[in-house]
C-alpha cells in the first residue's frame, strides 16, 4: 500500500485525538502526528459532537464547541463542508445502517476518496475506505 497523504477523521478518532490518544492504533497516532499528512475533519463531526451534547451524551461537548475553530487550528488539520453531492450520496448510500453522522462521513470518504479513520467497521460497510490498524 502507497503512503497516505490526506484522511478523513471519524468523530470518535478526533475526540480520541483531542483527550485520550492512547485509545487511538499506533498507526493512527502516526499518521495524525506526520507533518506531511493532510487531516480533514467534516462538518458532520461538528453536527454530531453538538447533538450529543445537546440530547446529554457529551458532557465535554460545550467545551469542544466553543474552541472548535481553535482546536482545529492549533492541530493543523483541514475542515470539510458537506456538499449537496455529500449529501446526495449519503442519503443514497445502500444498505440498512441508520446512523446520519456514519453515512455522511462514508459518503465524504467515498467522494473526496479520502480513507476514513475509524475504528468502526460499520463505515467499510457503507463503501468507505477505512484506516485503523
Amino acid at each position: 500500500m502507497g503512503a497516505i497523504e490526506a484522511l478523513l477523521l471519524d468523530t470518535h478518532a478526533l475526540l480520541w485525538w483531542w483527550a485520550q490518544p492512547a485509545r487511538l492504533s499506533p498507526r493512527v497516532l502516526g499518521l495524525l502526528k506526520d507533518p506531511h499528512t493532510t487531516v480533514l475533519v467534516s462538518a458532520a463531526s461538528a453536527w454530531e459532537i453538538a447533538t450529543k451534547s445537546r440530547i446529554g451524551k457529551l458532557p465535554s461537548g460545550g467545551t469542544i464547541i466553543a474552541r472548535w475553530d481553535e482546536r482545529i487550528t492549533t492541530d493543523g488539520f483541514t475542515q470539510l463542508s458537506i456538499s449537496p453531492g455529500h449529501a446526495l450520496r449519503a442519503g443514497t448510500l445502500p444498505g440498512t445502517h441508520r446512523d446520519p453522522f456514519d453515512r455522511m462521513l462514508a459518503a465524504q470518504s467515498i467522494l473526496e476518496e479520502l480513507p476514513v479513520v475509524s475504528v468502526d467497521e460499520a463505515l467499510s460497510s457503507l463503501g468507505a475506505a477505512r484506516i485503523w490498524e
